[in-house]
This record gives C-alpha cells, sequence and structure tokens, in this order.
C-alpha cells in the first residue's frame, strides 16, 4: 500500500496538499537549507486548517547533520511543542562525523518522542554504508526512512532502494517474531518458570522417572523434528514398548508422550550411524543418554 506524502512549507500548502488527495503532509520551514524546524504558530496554524497527518520535520538549522549539545537540547525541546500541537509523526535525524548514525544522540530524541512515530530524514542519504545505516536506524526505533537511495532522484537509487526495501524486510519478521516471543513470555510468565525443577512421571507400566521442565520442552521439540521421528522409526531404541507419559500442561491439557532411548549416541561411533544424534556435543559426552518423546 502505498501513501501520499507532500512536503509542505506553509499552512497554505499544507491546506493545497489535502485537497490534491495527499495523505500526510511533512511541515517544514527553510526549504532553500533541506528543511527546517516550523515556527510554533506555523505549526499551530497548520493542525487546526488540515485532518490528514501532519509530521513535523526537527531540524535546528540547515547544513550538515552533526549536532551539538545546545542543538540536541532544542531539539528536544522542539519535539515537545510539536507533541502538545497534534503532530502525529516527527521527523529527524543525527549522523557522526564517519557518517555514521549517531546513536548515542538519537536515543534521547527517541524516548522523547514516545509513542510518536519517527522518520529519519535526508541525512541518510550522507551517510557512508546505507545498508549499516539502516539497521542502526530500525534498531533506534525509526518508523520511516526518508531517502532517494543516495542519489538525486529515487529513479537514479532505484536499486538501493530495492536493497534496502529487502533488508527492512527481513528486520520486520525478526521484530515481529522478537515481539511474539515477548507478549508470550509475559502472557504465561516465562521468566519465572522454574527449568530445573525435577517433575516426577510414572510410565503406564509403573516406571517411575523424573524430568525437568528444560528437559521436557526439548525432548517434545525433538518430537516434532522429522529427523528425530526418522532416527526413532530406523534406530531408536524403545526402552518399554508400554512406557507412555500424560504430562498435564498450564492451560490444562493432556498430552500423551512415548518414550525412546538412543544408547548409540554415547559412543564416538553410533551404533546406528547412518541416524546419529543430531543434539550438540551429543557424541562427547560420555555419560550421555538421549532420551526422545514422540507425541501420540
Amino acid at each position: 500500500m502505498y501513501r501520499f506524502e507532500i512536503c509542505a512549507n506553509s499552512v497554505a500548502s499544507c491546506i493545497a496538499a489535502q485537497e490534491g488527495g495527499a495523505d500526510r503532509v511533512e511541515l517544514c520551514a527553510g526549504i532553500p537549507e533541506g528543511g527546517t524546524t516550523p515556527s510554533y504558530g506555523m505549526i499551530k496554524n497548520a493542525r487546526k486548517s488540515i485532518s490528514i497527518a501532519l509530521n513535523v520535520i526537527i531540524r535546528p538549522r540547515g547544513g550538515d547533520f552533526l549536532y551539538s549539545k545546545s542543538e540536541l537540547e532544542e531539539m528536544l525541546y522542539d519535539i515537545a511543542v510539536a507533541k502538545e500541537l497534534g503532530a502525529d509523526g516527527l521527523v529527524f535525524g543525527c549522523l557522526r562525523p564517519d557518517g555514521t548514525v549517531d546513536k548515542e544522540a538519537m536515543k534521547p530524541l527517541m524516548e522523547a518522542a514516545g509513542d510518536t512515530p519517527v522518520t529519519f530524514h535526508r541525512a541518510f542519504d550522507h551517510s557512508v554504508d546505507p545498508l549499516q545505516a539502516l539497521e542502526d536506524i530500525i534498531r533506534c526505533g525509526c518508523s520511516r526512512i526518508l531517502t532517494s537511495g543516495c542519489r538525486p532522484t529515487a529513479l537514479e537509487g532505484a536499486e538501493l532502494l530495492a536493497e534496502l526495501v529487502k533488508k527492512e524486510k527481513i528486520h520486520t519478521d525478526m521484530t515481529e517474531a522478537q515481539e511474539f516471543r515477548e507478549e508470550q513470555a509475559k502472557t504465561y510468565k516465562y521468566d519465572s518458570w522454574d527449568f530445573k525443577k525435577r517433575h516426577q512421571f510414572t510410565s503406564s507400566s509403573g516406571k517411575n522417572f523424573e524430568l525437568s521442565l528444560d528437559q521436557i520442552m526439548s525432548l517434545y521439540a525433538y518430537s516434532k523434528r522429522e529427523q528425530a521421528r526418522d532416527h526413532l522409526n530406523r534406530g531408536g531404541i524403545v526402552i518399554d514398548e508400554t512406557t507412555e507419559v500424560t504430562i498435564k500442561t498450564k492451560l490444562g491439557v493432556k498430552v500423551k508422550f512415548f518414550i525412546y532411548a538412543c544408547y548409540g549416541c554415547r559412543y564416538r561411533r553410533c551404533v546406528f550411524p547412518r541416524y546419529r544424534c543430531r543434539v550438540r556435543n551429543c557424541c562427547r559426552n560420555a555419560k550421555h543418554v538421549h532420551l526422545h518423546v514422540v507425541r501420540v
């Protein structure tokens, strides 16, 4: 899905952009200088005059993107003002003298922005390594990047733009996976689980044994792997054909398992060499007896 954004340097331009069908406006002053922070009055009037999204650039001056302590303080004040006046997004970016993203300078600015989306502006096109800059910007927490692919026009920078989009997609997938993990950890209080505590089980044939939560989860994970099932079907040794375990999960669901063991993996040359266990360092541990669990 594409959105149409217009760079506007006056309230009249903002209104014209909205009437022309723009989805979003980036409000700035000093366009000949590449865009600088608009005044309090311009931001307030623009917010009152349009209903589409309004992003405000936070840039204390033209020129390079290396900011002094005093200039960073100004930017913090301007961020607070822009948010107070109803800005939907903020636009800023900081670089170091070597052309890399200044993550130290970005940190307090991002903290001040809070939940307000941040676009890293055309400072990106002055970075020494665009792909590394993209990674740094994502880690800073920015939502978007304003770039023409480090070339005068986006058409000329199309090749780099395509590469950046591809790399960003990978980061997005990883971020979503991490967010899902954190959400699940919070839901099920994962961090409070005791992985070393021993749990006692009794098989249907009357055998007693203990497994830690860590072992239970590992066994279950391996039982879902195709190569583990193949190992069991072709070469695994059944401890007891009637040995099965029923585990009650935290959600109250009862799950039934059969337990197998591969004794060959404790030797340098497994007795089932074609189906050697793939557990890291398995064959290096002389005392290791590898249990497999297969879900019924």
